[in-house]
């Protein structure tokens, strides 16, 4: 080699070293492999050389959605009841509860009186259930004749816990898959239920001729000629319609009997009563005795909503 190039040779050598020793501050160690890293050795210089770098993780998936919280059982309102709803029969509207409406109210009482249509039971319901969404506290249910069909099934599930009680006024009080038809059956035949007159719609109407008679006997007169002008048919279908909830199964009940009564058997009735578990308060009436014997009517209720507010 010849004395220049010998001399090139020598320089990058030196700068070579001197590189190194730049970046390292020592020698390079050679690496032991099967030696494991004693846990007292001190912590790498922060300036030595990164490792490799790893790939990155795939981002983690999004978290899923919160389960929403599931619904819990309405707490039934407690203390003094301020709300009573009344819900009319067949043949009638909501104004033959009139009087029993001024005496509830003289007692201090909230008083709604429910028009419903008697087109089918949904439909009644549903009308019932509309009165009871604008009322809050302890409400009691009341339901004459048909209505007592419409408060059983309207008492029931969670958008009725604010109903405290019941109170069948010469009711039908079906059971679970009962009709009102298989309730009157279990009795005698009565003479208002000759007096029923299907129209070519299949609504029932009540004879005008016997209306009073056979339906309203101690009313005046005067007064049943005002009732069968003003007279709601109910659909036949109606009848035979089958009830799916039974709020007397769970809700405390009272039960006016009319012993007087030519429209729904008053055996029939005492036995309903006592299938359900009501306490019976009997009056010498016919079956419109929200009309005949208001005042009592009215006692009864306000009676039977005290006894609901204690318990």
């Amino acid at each position: 080699m010849s004395p220049k190039h010998l001399l090139y040779a020598v320089v990058l050598g030196a700068c070579f070293a001197c590189g190194a020793y730049a970046q390292t501050g020592q020698p390079a160690p050679q690496p032991t492999p099967s030696a494991a890293p004693s846990p007292d050795a001190p912590a790498p210089d922060m300036q030595a050389a990164p490792a490799a770098e790893e790939p990155a993780p795939a981002p983690a998936p999004a978290p899923a959605p919160a389960p929403e919280p599931r619904p819990t059982a309405a707490v039934p309102p407690s203390g003094p009841v301020r709300n009573i709803v009344l819900v009319h029969g067949a043949f009638v509207d909501g104004s033959s509860w009139n009087g029993v409406i001024a005496r509830l109210q003289q007692k201090g009482y909230h008083v709604a009186s429910v028009q419903i249509p008697l087109t089918s039971l949904a439909d009644d319901v549903a009308a019932t259930k509309r009165v009871l969404a604008q009322l809050s506290g302890p409400t009691v249910l009341v339901g004459h004749s048909w209505g007592g069909v419409v408060i059983t099934e309207a008492g029931s599930g969670a958008d009725a816990s604010k109903v405290i009680g019941l109170v069948y006024v010469a009711a039908i009080a079906p059971d679970v898959g009962e009709t009102s038809v298989d309730i009157l059956k279990r009795g005698p035949q009565m003479p208002a239920g000759s007096s029923m007159i299907k129209d070519s719609t299949g609504f029932l109407w009540l004879d005008p001729a016997k209306y009073h008679s056979d339906f309203a006997a101690d009313v005046p007169e005067s007064l049943t000629r005002v009732l069968v002008a003003a007279q709601q048919p109910i659909t036949s279908k109606a009848f035979e319609e089958r009830v799916t909830q039974a709020a007397w199964r769970y809700k405390p009940s009272w039960y006016i009997v009319t012993s007087r009564d030519r429209a729904v058997s008053p055996e029939i009735q005492r036995w309903m009563a006592h299938r359900i578990g009501a306490t019976i308060v009997e009056t010498p009436s016919s079956h419109l005795v929200p009309v005949s014997h208001a005042g009592a009517t009215a006692d009864a209720i306000a009676r039977a909503a005290k006894e609901f507010g204690k318990e």
